[in-house]
Parts: structure tokens; C-alpha cells; sequence
């Protein structure tokens, strides 16, 4: 460490003594007791390899590299997962959109023809609609 170093960790040290001169005998305890457990887990070189969040989802089901118990319990996954269903949702009502306007199209041209309507209604014709080759 240089001498930097040295004088901001001695700067923080202060702040934080200062801060924890007025702690409750049983809060300083409890924190005692954190702190030992959190080396204890340092020295484990098991539980050095699982990755857990800390910070605002601290102790409301942090996510672990290990497992995938808490998941689902996380709120990006779920808007994640809202977020590709409106997307599917939104292709699936443009392309029905498109079929509309293809059939709007096709009966705009249909009734702006010189065919008599009368055409349309006869059997014959409809057959040989469905059987021609329009090539």
C-alpha cells in the first residue's frame, strides 16, 4: 500500500469508529457475530466459488451463481419474459393487420373490375377460379 493508500484507509477507519460509537451493545454484538461468520465464509474454499448479490435485493432472495431456487422469485426475469410476450403478441396482431389489408385490397380490385357482378354469382366461375392457373 502507499502512503495514499494508507491515509484514506485510516480516514475511512475514523469515519467508521465514529459512526459506531453510538451502536447498542447488542447491534455491535450482532455485527461481531456477521463479521465472523463472513470470514469463516472466506476461508471456505467452497463457498468462495457461489456468487450471491448484495445490495438492495440483500436478504429478500439474492440470486446465486449455484442454483436456480430464487431464479424465478427475480423481477427482471418476469419482465423479461412479459416483454417477449408482448413482442410475440404485437407480430401476431401486424401480420393480421396485413392479412386485412391484402383482403380489403383484393376485394377493392375485384369490385372496381369490369366484371358484372352476376359473374361472380354464377357457379361456373367459381369453379374455374379455383381451378385456373393464374401463372
Amino acid at each position: 500500500m502507499t502512503t495514499r493508500d494508507e491515509d484514506f484507509a485510516k480516514k475511512i477507519t475514523t469515519y467508521l469508529d465514529h459512526g459506531t460509537a453510538d451502536l447498542k451493545a447488542g447491534t455491535a454484538y450482532r455485527l461481531q457475530l456477521a463479521r465472523a461468520e463472513a470470514l469463516a465464509r472466506l476461508a471456505d474454499a467452497d463457498r468462495v466459488a457461489e456468487f450471491r448479490v448484495a445490495g438492495a435485493h440483500a436478504g429478500s432472495g439474492s440470486v446465486t451463481a449455484g442454483g436456480s431456487r430464487r431464479f424465478w422469485a427475480s423481477g427482471r426475469v418476469w419482465i423479461g419474459i412479459a416483454l417477449i410476450g408482448a413482442a410475440v403478441f404485437g407480430y401476431q396482431q401486424w401480420q393480421a393487420y396485413q392479412l386485412q389489408n391484402d383482403i380489403e385490397e383484393m376485394d377493392a380490385a375485384i369490385l372496381s373490375s369490369d366484371l358484372p357482378i352476376d359473374a361472380y354469382l354464377d357457379r361456373g366461375f367459381q369453379n374455374w377460379l379455383k381451378h385456373a392457373s393464374f401463372e
